[in-house]
Order: C-alpha cells, then structure tokens, then sequence
C-alpha cells in the first residue's frame, strides 16, 4: 500500500480503496457499454470477422473507458486524482492534443 501512497501522492488506505475501486468499475462498465454499441452500429461476431470484431471492440472501448474514468472518478469525490491521471495517460500515449484542446476550450491551463 506504501508504494500506492508514494506513487500517487495519497495520504490514506481510503483513497487507494476508492481509486482501485473504480479503475475496477471503469474496466468493467467500460467492457459492458461496448458491446451495445458496436451492436448498434451492425457490429457483431456473427456478421465481422473475429479479428475485425475483436479490432473495432478494444477500440470501442478506450473512448468509452476514457470518459467513464473521469466521470466515475467524479462521482466518488476523486476527480482531481483521475483528471491528473487520465491527462499523463493521453500525454504518454501521444494524445496530449486531446487535453489541450479541452482545456484551450475552457480556457484553462
């Protein structure tokens, strides 16, 4: 737990409780959603190959996870944690666009 802490820069057991909560919920939210989805837009595994189904899912679901990791961080008060994660993610995998571009709109920085 003392790595969670120093790592993330944590000052309670409750907060990694919370955090790693949701990180759970997101994953798995995250996996729900997508199948409707593609399913909405005529995407299945009985009209797609495996591996285009399986291609167009994972991509599915980064987006989906993406805001549901922001906004689940929000609803159990850890907004400031995921907003600070969720932008060193997006910068790390050369999508720092994206956050400049939120916070170019904003008007913050």
């Amino acid at each position: 737990m003392g790595n969670f802490k120093q790592r993330w820069n944590l000052t309670t057991n409750w907060q990694i409780f919370v955090i790693l909560l949701v990180f759970a919920i997101t994953g798995s939210s995250a996996a729900i959603l997508s199948k409707p989805i593609l399913y909405w837009f005529g995407i299945s595994k009985e009209t797609h190959h495996i591996a285009l189904y399986s291609l167009l899912y994972i991509l599915f679901i980064f987006p989906i996870y993406q805001i549901l990791l922001v906004a689940i961080g929000f609803l159990f008060g850890q907004f400031k944690f995921f907003w600070a994660f969720e932008k060193k993610m997006l910068r790390s995998m050369k999508l720092g666009f994206v956050i400049d571009l939120l916070e170019k709109k904003k008007g913050t920085k």
